[in-house]
């Protein structure tokens, strides 16, 4: 049984995240400090994903004044607390085989020091040096203490309200890692 550890290449991932609101949404990017993924015979078997919370972009907004004062909300305490959480992260726990290319996560997501079990699916490309991981994980950021303008924490809020879930869009490219073996 052949094992590899692939190293997150994150000039080549990314992350797009969508928040939606009763009247619209917004989305933007947030980087990929660092990780890994451990595959035995070319499946996936463990892994890590550390996301630099303070790489949110908003892509929506082209106001200058308004996107800056957007990301500042974002990183209060309000919602990411981004000073005191750098970082968020995502550690695989289990891994269940769909098919040959696609896999059910299961892990422990930390955002803001709360941790909470989630899974989804995601598809794997390998090309044996490098594999590239494509997937959506939805997160109920009111389990993460983000609480701001949501209906479950607040009342009559009417169009101001912000929906609980939001969407992160992965694609997460990164390359094996040798350790003078042989690359055939």
């Amino acid at each position: 049984m052949e094992t590899t550890n692939f190293k997150i290449v994150s000039s080549n991932s990314n992350v797009e995240w969508t928040g939606k609101k009763v009247t619209g949404a917004h989305n933007g990017t947030i980087g990929i400090k660092e990780g890994n993924f451990i595959l035995n015979d070319g499946k996936v078997k463990d892994g890590k994903v550390v996301i630099d919370t303070a790489s949110i972009k908003i892509l929506d907004v082209t106001d200058p004044a308004t996107n800056t004062q957007f990301a500042g909300h974002l990183a209060s305490d309000d919602f990411f607390s981004i000073k005191k959480f750098p970082t968020a992260t995502f550690d695989i726990l289990s891994v269940k085989e769909i098919t040959d290319r696609t896999f059910y996560l299961e892990g422990n997501l930390t955002i803001k020091d709360i941790t909470h079990v989630v899974g989804f699916e995601a598809t794997l490309e390998n090309n044996r040096n490098a594999i590239t991981l494509t997937g959506k994980l939805v997160i109920d950021r009111t389990k993460y203490d983000i609480r701001f303008r949501s209906g479950n924490f607040f009342k009559d809020l009417g169009d101001t309200l912000i929906y609980n879930d939001f969407e992160l869009d992965f694609n997460i490219t990164a390359e094996a890692i040798f350790s003078g073996q042989s690359k055939n």
